[in-house]
């Protein structure tokens, strides 16, 4: 595991378990005051064993809302006493369905915010990340590059997801190879033209190394239409 060990990539403070749960919600087309929470709980936590085994740092939060889940989905299991659903109406959802759509409304707020402070309409202090406001391009976050990630290894007949050591190439010599790519050219490719390696590791390394490259500001994940194909390009910010 030369130049691997001990590597961790820390999930970034904005991409919280309610981030996750947003992306599933839109990824199932589910309406948010109705969570189906059987299925959410068990996807939820089909990411986070994701996350691990790609020995990603998984912050204490995630694993309290998915105890959370599981209360919530062990609740709705068991039958109330009907003179109680008649006097309360209490759903087991409630408070978890209420933080969501106040999440969604501040994160939505807040990419206004954004937009309007760079297109002059107010004057705002300008975040540290670049930002781009075409609206045809949405912005790659962790769970959707986790999305490509597993419809990869689905096209590559890699079923099963296990710990794995990357010993073929290390992280820094893939994450060079990945930049000097990009040099000297703005033209987007697809995600899936990235990983021509021909194993398991070699697949997951080079995941990782694009992983750390789009976190540092390098490198850009996007996709141009709701559901379609990511593209990565070099960030505005590493072409100055």
């Amino acid at each position: 595991m030369d130049g691997m060990e001990g590597y961790t990539v820390k999930v970034d403070v904005f991409e919280g378990p309610l981030d996750l749960l947003l992306h599933l919600i839109k990824q199932n087309q589910l309406d948010i005051y109705d969570i189906p929470i059987a299925l959410v709980t068990e996807q939820y936590l089909e990411y986070i064993r994701i996350m691990k085994a790609l020995d990603l740092t998984v912050a204490g939060e995630f694993l309290v809302m998915a105890a959370t889940l599981m209360y919530i989905k062990s609740r709705m299991l068991l039958p109330a006493p009907s003179e109680e659903v008649e006097e309360e109406g209490e759903d087991p959802r409630a408070e978890l369905i209420q933080r969501l759509v106040e999440y969604k409304r501040f994160k939505e707020a807040a990419i206004h915010l954004s937009h309007q402070a760079l297109l002059g309409v107010d004057v705002f202090i300008r975040p540290a990340e670049e930002i781009e406001v075409d609206t045809g391009e949405i912005a790659a976050d962790l769970f959707h590059l986790i999305d490509a990630l597993r419809a990869l290894l689905e096209r590559e007949e890699v079923k099963d997801f296990h710990e794995v050591t990357l010993e073929l190439v290390t992280l820094r010599e893939r994450m060079r190879e990945l930049y000097e790519r990009f040099q000297g050219t703005k033209e987007a490719v697809s995600f899936f033209s990235l990983f021509t390696g021909s194993s398991r590791e070699e697949l997951i390394v080079t995941f990782l190394a694009l992983l750390e490259l789009v976190k540092s500001g390098m490198l850009r994940a996007y996709q141009r239409e709701v559901f379609g194909p990511l593209w990565v390009t070099r960030a505005a910010i590493a072409t100055a």
